[in-house]
């Protein structure tokens, strides 16, 4: 099967044909199962491999009868006129449980089988449960209250009964948006689609009974939640299976129904993977349509599966019965370039399915929606995560792949969008006489406030009202506020109201914040653990562009600290607590590069200790790092941080390397602005 295949996809438009005898008994095709499952269950033997044969043939059967291109004429078709297609259906919703606890009572009471035709049986019977979905489905969609209860009954035979409420009021309304989780984004494999969809399908259908009986102010015990049927039509089958056979055989029938469940999710995978609803301009979806689903048209499995193939119809018109759904060529709907067996099996494989698939759904893309070129939003976990800031996500993945990067592993910096903080500088289009009016405004409004207005003081501010229990918990709240302000910053940037300059900025104090916020909840942490105090302080200082204000995401987080009066030891104690705190505050964090592991602490030193190392024997290389230094934080005697400023300074102007490093630049550069130059001199 090639990635360039497409089935069906070069089939002729459909021929419309009216209901008949001979075309109603190709659908009884299904009931054929249940004469050989009954003769299995009593007595074994050739009659499951029967059943094997059957199961194992329906591809062959597939490429055997070829494509099915005739349609019945939905508008032409009277009701009473499908009765035969109805019975079938019918005829095997009353089978089933019959013929289930008919096995069941062979296998479990009657105990006549072998070991290996227990499990050849139970095998079979997940086989045939496989068509519980099929049936079941095609009944809760039904109007009539008894088909739809009994399509309750054999959902719940599977243990999911609830799914006539989620497919019914969630799938169908939001199929190929993110609210569906059974609409697969294009890059999720059915392994990463699985958890997340038997979750949703439970939670999002409690949910919306919770929801309608609230509307009728009704309390959620109410007799009328379906969720009681549900529960007790389930517990009703797991009480029959432990009567049969106690503990050991209701395991096995939860195995069974899982089973049951996994196969009927990986057709759900398959049946919508990649596929995405326009969002239109004013926040609604496109209405739904046959490009909005895989289609195949296999014979066989449509006579086999009750038209389960015909999916894309199905969605097109929601209560249109199984034997009125319409054939969709390649012009309308995308087709899977195999039968729905050869693609369930390839879903199994993640690397061959996105092989197989993803060109096809380029090419579906490409095909239906020519003006779109860029879907990387649509595919994006953001917009899966975020869907109502669809118009930001795609403004991002446009003109900034880097901060599309954050945006898709951390979904909730797309909440700081709604916060006045940003809102109230990112002024929407029209208020102004012209756009270029508008701009400068916002310009004006986001280099007031992020280089005057809000300080590395004020931003200490904010994150002292953020309430934390200790250093652990500052680490956290810091990553993530300050996550959140480099994201504003970008935005700003990203958009023309920040100049790169401004941003740097603006982001040399958010790290000086965070950091304060940090190493202050360290310096409490320790008093209140009873750990000696010693007199004086420890500066800490930043080194590099956090120092100089040139900060940009990814920023490399270089500290040193200087410490004066006391004991060393324990001023050294509490500088290794500074120490490791910085290092979990840059995992995770966008502005600050993350500290490797095997990166060696700087030596503590004394203030006497720093001065003496620059003044004999420092390096050319660490004297320029002075160049770029800043104290942003002091524990204890607040007076370090001059004392610091004044060392650092006698450094620069008497430094062992001083003369090394002036030559060094003047070579590199004769511009006197080169980093570090400017301020050797000036010293």
């Amino acid at each position: 099967m090639e990635a360039g295949s497409t089935g069906a996809e070069t089939a002729v438009a459909p021929r419309m044909i009216e209901p008949s005898i001979g075309n109603a008994l190709l659908h009884f095709t299904p009931l054929l199962v249940f004469p050989p499952l009954v003769c299995a269950a009593l007595w074994g033997g050739w009659w499951l491999l029967i059943l094997t044969i059957l199961f194992t043939s329906v591809e062959y059967f597939d490429k055997f009868f070829g494509v099915e291109e005739q349609s019945i004429d939905p508008n032409a078709t009277h009701e009473k006129q499908l009765f035969l297609y109805k019975l079938s259906l019918w005829l095997w919703a009353v089978s089933w449980p019959v013929t289930f606890v008919f096995a069941l009572w062979q296998i479990l009471v009657s105990d006549h089988l072998a070991t290996w035709e227990v499990f050849m049986m139970a095998g079979m019977l997940a086989g045939v449960g496989q068509s519980i979905f099929i049936v079941g489905h095609e009944l809760v969609h039904r109007r009539a209250a008894w088909e739809r209860r009994l399509g309750e009954l054999l959902l719940a035979c599977a243990s999911y009964p609830h799914y006539a409420t989620e497919h019914i009021y969630f799938h169908h309304p939001l199929v190929c948006t993110p609210g569906d989780a059974g609409s697969a984004p294009k890059g999720v494999s059915l392994w990463q689609y699985l958890p997340r969809e038997l979750k949703s399908n439970l939670v999002s259908a409690w949910r919306f009974e919770r929801t309608r009986l609230a509307r009728r102010r009704l309390p959620v015990w109410h007799y009328t939640n379906p969720f009681w049927r549900y529960a007790l039509q389930t517990a009703g089958w797991y009480a029959l299976v432990f009567w049969m056979g106690g503990p050991w055989a209701v395991l096995m029938y939860a195995g069974l129904c899982s089973i049951v469940i996994v196969s009927m999710k990986v057709s759900n995978y398959v049946q919508h993977y990649g596929l995405r609803r326009i969002r239109l301009p004013g926040g609604r979806y496109e209405t739904v349509k046959a490009r909005h689903a895989w289609s195949a048209d296999y014979k066989f499995s449509n006579w086999f599966y009750y038209n389960m193939q015909r999916h894309a119809d199905h969605h097109a018109a929601t209560n249109r019965r199984y034997p009125l759904l319409q054939y969709h060529g390649g012009d309308e709907s995308p087709q899977l370039p195999g039968t729905y067996v050869q693609m369930g099996g390839l879903a199994m494989s993640p690397r061959r399915w996105f092989k197989t698939i993803d060109p096809l759904l380029d090419r579906q893309r490409a095909h239906f929606y020519p003006e779109i070129e860029d879907w990387s939003a649509y595919d994006s976990p953001a917009y899966a995560a975020c869907p109502d800031a669809f118009d930001a996500i795609a403004e991002i993945h446009a003109a900034a792949p880097r901060m599309a990067g954050w945006i898709n592993r951390t979904p909730t910096l797309l909440d700081g969008l709604k916060e006045r903080e940003f809102t109230d500088l990112d002024l929407p289009d029209g208020f102004g006489p012209d756009p270029e009016f508008e701009a400068v405004a916002r310009r004006g409004l986001a280099r007031v406030y992020w280089t005057r207005e809000l300080g590395a003081s004020e931003m200490r501010e904010q994150l002292a009202d953020l309430p934390v229990q200790d250093a652990s918990e500052a680490v956290e709240v810091a990553r993530e506020w300050s996550n959140g302000k480099v994201f504003q910053v970008g935005m700003h940037t990203m958009r023309g109201s920040l100049a790169p300059t401004e941003a740097a900025t603006a982001l040399s104090n958010v790290a000086a914040a965070s950091m304060s916020a940090v190493l202050s909840a360290v310096e409490d942490d320790s008093a209140d653990s009873g750990a000696a105090r010693a007199e004086g302080g420890i500066a800490v200082v930043v080194l590099g562009a956090l120092a100089s204000g040139e900060a940009a995401p990814g920023a490399a987080l270089d500290v040193l600290f200087v410490h004066g009066g006391g004991p060393a030891e324990l001023h050294e104690t509490l500088c290794r607590r500074f120490d490791q705190a910085l290092r979990a505050l840059s995992r995770d964090n966008l502005l600050l590069a993350s500290i490797p592991r095997e990166r060696k602490e700087r030596p503590v030193r004394s203030l006497d200790g720093f001065r003496e190392h620059y003044l004999t024997t420092g390096s050319a290389a660490e004297l320029l790092e002075l160049t770029r230094a800043r104290c942003v934080f002091v524990a204890g005697d607040a007076d370090i941080a001059e004392r610091f400023e004044a060392a650092r300074r006698e450094a620069l102007a008497r430094g062992a390397a001083r003369n090394a490093v002036i030559a060094e630049l003047r070579e590199t550069s004769a511009d006197a602005s080169e980093p570090g130059l400017l301020a050797l001199e000036v010293a």
